[in-house]
C-alpha cells in the first residue's frame, strides 16, 4: 500500500488532526443481506492503521450495535419499510457524529446502507450549519414517502434532509437544515422519474456520468465545488456510496449499475475534496461484502479502503 501524505493544512480541523471513525452496521433502509458487516471488514482490513500510517490521529471505539435500537414491531408507513428503526439509528448516529464534530474531530463513518445518511449529514450540519454536501453516488438518494416505488428509505435520505415532501412523523427529529444549492451530485446514472422532478423543481445541481465522459473528472469536480463552495471556505460532507464506482471496480454492493466511474475518477473526487482543505465529514456506504464472490468482495472492501485513504489525504507520489 502507497502511503504518501500531501499536507494539507486544515481550515476546520485543529491539530493534531482526528479521525473518529464510526462504524455502522446497519441495513434497514433497504432489503439485502450482508451490507452491515461492510464496515467490520473495512476495518478488518486495516483502515485505521492505515489511517494512522498518513498522519492521523485515530479513534475508533468498536462498531456501533443497534440492536437495542431494533424495533420489533416496525410496520410499514405508507410504503416506508422499517421506518421506526432507521429513524431511531440515524438519530443515534446524528449524535454521535455531531458529538465528534464538536470536539474538533472528523468523523469517518462506515456503513452501512445509505440511509444512515441522513444521520451522518444531521450531525455535521448541528456542528457546521454552513457546510455542503458532495454525493457521490450511482442514485439520487432523494425519492419522498410520494414518489419512493420500493420503500426501501437507503433512497431517500436526501429528502428528509433537504425538508421535502410529505412530513412523515416518525422522522420529525429531522432538522431540513441542508438547502438545496449546498448540495452537488457526482456520478449519477440511474435516477427515478419522480426524482428528477425533484432536482429539477429545487434547482439541484448534478453531474451525471454524461458530464462526467464530457468534461472529464477534473473539470466535473471543479465546477462541482464552485456550485457549492466557491470560496473553497465552507465546509465540507463528502458522503461516497461505492454504487457510484463502475461494477467492475466495485462489484460487492447492493444496487450496481454499469457505466461507473472508473478506479481513478472514484480516487481523483476524493484528492481534490481533500487539498480543498474543506474536508469535515466523511461517508462510505453501501459495501456489502456478501452480494460476491470472495475475490470480488475483497476487492471491494479494498477499493472502500483506498477511497477513505486518499480523501483523507493518501497521495499518489
Amino acid at each position: 500500500m502507497a502511503s504518501h501524505i500531501e499536507s494539507s493544512v486544515s481550515r476546520f480541523l485543529p491539530d493534531p488532526k482526528t479521525v473518529a471513525i464510526v462504524g455502522c452496521p446497519f441495513r434497514g433502509g433497504q432489503a439485502k443481506l450482508g451490507v452491515d458487516k461492510g464496515p467490520i471488514h473495512l476495518v478488518e482490513a486495516g483502515l485505521p492503521e492505515q489511517l494512522t500510517e498518513l498522519g492521523w490521529k485515530v479513534q475508533f471505539d468498536g462498531h456501533h450495535q443497534f440492536e437495542e435500537i431494533g424495533a420489533e414491531n416496525d410496520p410499514p408507513i405508507g410504503k416506508l419499510k422499517n421506518p421506526r428503526f432507521v429513524s431511531r439509528v440515524c438519530e443515534a448516529v446524528a449524535k454521535v457524529v455531531g458529538d465528534h464534530a464538536k470536539k474538533g474531530q472528523l468523523p469517518l463513518t462506515l456503513g452501512g446502507d445509505h440511509s444512515l445518511a441522513m444521520g451522518t449529514i444531521s450531525g455535521t450540519l448541528e456542528k457546521y450549519p454552513d457546510a455542503c454536501v458532495i454525493w457521490v453516488d450511482a442514485h439520487a438518494d432523494i425519492n419522498t414517502a410520494e414518489t419512493t416505488d420500493s420503500g426501501n428509505i437507503h433512497g431517500m435520505p436526501l429528502s428528509f434532509l433537504l425538508g421535502i415532501g410529505p412530513k412523515v412523523e416518525e422522522f420529525a427529529w429531522v432538522k431540513p437544515l441542508l438547502k438545496p444549492n449546498r448540495l452537488v451530485y457526482i456520478g449519477l446514472r440511474d435516477v427515478d422519474a419522480g426524482e428528477r422532478r425533484i432536482l429539477r423543481e429545487n434547482g439541484i445541481k448534478a453531474f451525471s456520468m454524461h458530464e462526467v465522459d464530457k468534461y472529464g473528472i477534473g473539470r466535473v469536480v471543479e465546477m462541482a465545488l464552485d456550485h457549492v463552495n466557491p470560496g473553497r471556505k465552507l465546509p465540507i460532507h463528502l458522503s461516497f456510496d461505492v454504487d457510484a464506482l463502475d461494477p467492475s471496480v466495485a462489484p460487492s454492493t447492493g444496487t450496481p449499475v454499469r457505466g461507473g466511474l472508473t478506479f481513478r475518477e472514484g480516487h481523483y473526487i476524493c484528492e481534490a475534496v481533500y487539498e480543498t482543505g474543506c474536508l469535515v465529514a466523511l461517508d462510505i456506504m453501501e459495501v456489502n461484502p456478501s452480494l460476491a464472490d470472495n475475490e470480488s468482495a475483497k476487492q471491494t472492501v479494498a477499493v472502500g479502503c483506498s477511497l477513505a485513504r486518499s480523501a483523507l489525504g493518501e497521495t499518489l507520489l
